[in-house]
């Protein structure tokens, strides 16, 4: 991409009414909000397409994975992952009776 040297109209920002710079202003900002929506699509449409990509990518890879007779895959089973507990815990029993007690003094009677 080449970088656009941008000259602003200085005579006509000298020479212009009021009316005229405000019409200008806003037809400038008018135009950097249709740019803005544009880019806002552009890139919504580039990360689906490389969404799409890496998911075509995972499925070939995956593929070619269950394509290799012979091999385990590198997968472990479920008793050997590090964040499996081993065994139930034991948990105490919550004591139901326990209430606790409000710090404010009981109202006057």
């Amino acid at each position: 991409m080449t970088a656009r040297r941008i000259t602003p109209p200085w005579d006509f920002l000298h020479e212009a009414s009021s009316t005229s710079l405000e019409s200008f202003e806003l037809s400038r900002l008018n135009h950097t909000a249709n740019l803005r929506k544009e880019i806002a699509a552009l890139l919504e449409q580039w990360i689906a397409e490389a969404a799409e990509a890496l998911l075509a990518r995972w499925v070939r890879e995956d593929r070619q994975l269950l394509s290799q007779p012979g091999e385990p895959p590198d997968v472990l089973a479920q008793t050997d992952l590090p964040f499996s507990p081993p065994e139930s815990i034991a948990v105490r029993p919550r004591h139901p009776e326990r209430r606790l007690r409000s710090r404010r003094p009981p109202p006057a009677a």
